[in-house]
């Protein structure tokens, strides 16, 4: 019985790790925004902050719903699950406060989106950065 406790132990363990990995948020490679704190990025997907500092207009790029990658950048970032974040955006559209951000189906459709827009903004498992863009933020 012991020894079932600690594989188990040691398996939570290993599934924890796999399904936090880091994410990378990121910009196009002609943005001029070079960094961002955790605030900034947070002010960013929440849409109170709507353009970069060069002036352009800021386009929030989604991960799909459901994803690992986008779980863990709302709980880490935000501090909000995906039905708080459903709700949040839900709230803005509503009074006229926002946009939520374009949704796509994976890391590979954020990189392709934000490589065509120098004024998007988006997040990948850091795994998956290619040189089409630039990491301003991690989340460990």
């Amino acid at each position: 019985m012991k020894n079932i406790n600690i594989a188990l132990f040691i398996i939570t363990l290993f599934v924890c790790n796999v399904a936090f990995a880091d994410v990378a948020v990121i910009v196009n490679s002609g943005n001029s925004v070079s960094s961002l704190n955790k605030n900034d990025v947070k002010r960013i997907f929440l849409g109170k902050k709507k353009k970069f500092p060069g002036g352009g207009k800021i386009a929030l790029i989604d991960n799909k719903a459901g994803s690992t990658t986008r779980d863990t950048f709302y709980q880490k970032v935000i501090g909000k699950d995906s039905a708080q974040i459903k709700s949040y955006w839900s709230t803005m559209i509503f009074s006229g406060k926002g946009t939520p951000p374009t949704e796509v189906g994976s890391d590979a459709d954020v990189i392709a989106k934000i490589a065509k827009d120098s004024n998007a903004i988006g997040y990948v498992d850091a795994s998956a950065v290619t040189g089409n863009v630039k990491t301003i933020f991690t989340i460990k």
